[in-house]
């Protein structure tokens, strides 16, 4: 069975003879004859197999079908404008892909959107997290921006703000009572891990890496539970968790440097997005630095 397809075309000229009450009207409001919008209206009866118009001394009313279409006929051309506009303005729209650490991409960075998104409603931003000691060697390929932490002192970029690396665990977690000290952290390749290890060998302290995860939300939540400590930055540490000290027996930590990095060919909305972000987080500094 053949579907009627209600043509916008015909639904317009049935608009125009429907609010006007008038062939003659009606056509000299689409720019056409009467004769041709008579047509019009003629094919769209015949599609639907019902009258829409009655003649009288007035001129034209609309039957009870004619009456009922025109809720319809409404509703589908608002929706067909309403969809060519949505695709017009999509053509102006501009994409920005940011590279960012799992824990500033879910706590820092979306507070920070929101004054851009009300300047800037037609750029879109797509946010990767994860490891990003190999992101910024993927700019303008993967990404537009790299936010990535860096050892203190090293690492090219714009430095944004400075992060110092503390130990976390629930708050009744006592480190010294567990031997092996169990530990959760993020895979090889990040700088957490890495001062971790290093931290704990050098000062003959037992370990064992007891889980790993590749979101901040599975350790969190590990660390949270007391089966383990972890490595987070003092800027974002998790409301769950405290941070440990060498008062729970624990070594000191290396502090990090937070830096953007922006692709060579950058875009006019990337450019926009990279300064933003920079004066935002710089910003952060006061509050977390």
């Amino acid at each position: 069975m053949t579907t009627t397809v209600l043509d916008p075309d015909l639904l317009k000229a049935f608009l125009a003879v429907a609010e006007h009450r008038s062939f003659t009207r009606a056509a000299h409001l689409l720019n056409r004859t009467q004769s041709a919008v008579s047509v019009q209206i003629r094919r769209l009866e015949e599609r639907l197999g019902t009258k829409l118009f009655q003649r009288t001394r007035a001129g034209v009313a609309l039957t009870a079908a004619g009456d009922e279409l025109l809720v319809y006929a409404r509703r589908l051309l608002d929706l067909n404008a309403e969809a060519i506009d949505a695709l017009r303005a999509r053509k102006h729209e501009a994409v920005v892909r940011l590279g960012v650490m799992d824990d500033y991409g879910t706590i820092v960075i979306p507070p920070l959107l929101t004054r851009f998104a009300t300047h800037h409603p037609l750029v879109r931003v797509e946010i990767e997290t994860g490891l990003t000691a190999t992101m910024p060697a993927r700019l303008g390929d993967a990404y537009d921006l790299v936010i990535a932490m860096h050892p203190q002192g090293c690492g090219k970029g714009e430095l944004l703000r400075r992060e110092q690396a503390v130990w976390a665990a629930a708050p009744s977690y006592r480190a010294a009572a567990r031997n092996p000290l169990p530990v959760a952290l993020y895979p090889p390749g990040c700088l957490f891990r890495q001062w971790a290890a290093e931290a704990l060998d050098t000062a003959r302290l037992p370990w064992r890496l007891a889980y790993v995860s590749r979101t901040l939300a599975a350790i969190e939540t590990i660390a949270a539970q007391g089966l383990a400590v972890t490595v987070v930055k003092a800027g974002t540490l998790p409301a769950s968790l405290r941070a440990l000290s060498d008062r729970d027996g624990l070594p000191a930590l290396p502090a990090a440097e937070i830096r953007l990095h922006r692709a060579r060919h950058l875009s006019s909305a990337g450019a926009l997005l990279a300064d933003h972000l920079q004066r935002a987080i710089s910003e952060l500094g006061a509050i977390y630095g």
